[in-house]
């Protein structure tokens, strides 16, 4: 049954993980899959490790994408079921493993299907955590010559009723950036740190009006969060008053043009902490997703689709704090995410004990059916 080869395929993926960039052995192990039972057309490192496999029905006619994500995280498994991860240090706590296998499985039904125009490009798409994938892919002339007409994705969410699917009308996620501040101080011998330039004073004013920044309602238009990620200052050597330190942000808002506001405030609260504490800074920014923007028309066809399906459907009226990559394919492209609901009870995303539940991986497909269908018979 393809349901079970399905379930099969994605614990064979959650034992081994790879890392943004890194997806090779996961790219190969769909492409050997889909290709055990569908001759489809595949363009092979698409945007990096990524996997485009074409169905075409006929030349004239809409092209519909679906896509997925192929990276895992840099997250210790801590689950002791039969297919933990065997990669230490690197687990799937996102569920991608399970949405690979959710679009790998619409080979099967593609191949039976007889539409009479139209294209479906099934992309597994590399490095969505750290936001290089999507703009990779599009930079990829391979990809702009399929030109695309819509482009559809989803994502599982924990803490909502299993099968439930969640659309947004509107901005699906959060736009996210993050920062890599560096402080040069001047080391000197513990006793006399006043020969020296310690950053510990700075780093802790500026986590102090970080903070301050912080408006975590996502509900509000000024909505803006400042996470401290990763701080370090110094040796372990107890004889050396630390003369270097580190701090890493990731910044969240609810759209680009606040995120410009936000981190002029970064930059303007550097400038005035820094000099006073004689520490020079560079600042590096970096893995950037840009809002998901749902385009009204594709929104639509979602939520046509769940309805058809008897699917409980839980309409956000704010956007997820999260941020996707997707972003940039809605930029360019008509697009729309949305959520099915992994269950009440399922640990959060990103934590370690979470693990992507089987039972959705048919939802997930009826879903992209249903779209399909409603689209290329439209």
């Amino acid at each position: 049954m393809t349901l079970e080869k399905l379930k099969l395929l994605r614990k064979e993926l959650h034992r081994y993980p790879e890392l943004s960039g890194q997806e090779t052995k996961a790219a190969g192990r769909i492409k050997k899959f889909i290709q055990k039972y569908n001759n489809a057309k595949i363009i092979e490192n698409i945007g990096g490790n990524g996997l485009a496999v074409i169905h075409t029905f006929s030349n004239s006619g809409p092209t519909i994408v679906i896509r997925c994500e192929l990276d895992a995280l840099p997250i210790e498994e801590v689950n002791n079921f039969e297919h933990r991860s065997l990669i230490k240090g690197i687990s799937h706590k996102c569920g991608h493993d399970g949405h690979m296998v959710i679009v790998a499985g619409l080979a099967f039904w593609l191949k039976e299907q007889d539409f009479k125009n139209g294209k479906v490009i099934l992309l597994f798409q590399p490095a969505e955590e750290t936001g290089a994938g999507a703009p990779n892919v599009l930079s990829d002339n391979r990809f702009s010559e399929l030109k695309p007409d819509y482009i559809f994705a989803l994502h599982n969410v924990p803490g909502h009723p299993i099968h439930s699917i969640i659309t947004i009308t509107g901005n699906f996620s959060s736009t996210v950036q993050s920062v890599a501040i560096q402080l040069k101080g001047k080391e000197s011998h513990s006793a006399e740190p006043e020969y020296g330039v310690n950053p510990a004073l700075c780093i802790a004013e500026l986590i102090q009006k970080f903070n301050r920044l912080n408006n975590n309602d996502a509900a509000k238009e000024d909505f803006r969060l400042c996470v401290p990620i990763y701080s370090s200052m110094g040796v372990k050597s107890y004889g050396i008053s630390a003369g270097f330190g580190e701090i890493h942000y990731t910044l969240r808002t609810k759209s680009i043009e606040k995120m410009e506001e936000l981190k002029k405030d970064v930059d303007r609260i550097l400038l005035e902490v820094c000099p006073k504490h004689k520490l020079p800074h560079t600042t590096e920014w970096f893995d950037y997703f840009p809002a998901v923007v749902n385009d009204g028309f594709c929104n639509q066809v979602i939520t046509e689709t769940a309805k058809t399906h008897n699917y409980d459907i839980i309409h956000k009226i704010i956007p997820f704090k999260f941020g996707e990559d997707f972003g940039w394919f809605s930029e360019k492209y008509k697009a729309a995410m949305f959520g099915i609901g992994a269950g009440l009870e399922s640990p959060a995303l990103h934590q370690a004990n979470y693990d992507f539940p089987d039972e959705i991986i048919e939802t997930g497909m009826n879903m992209f059916k249903g779209i399909i269908k409603k689209i290329l018979t439209h």
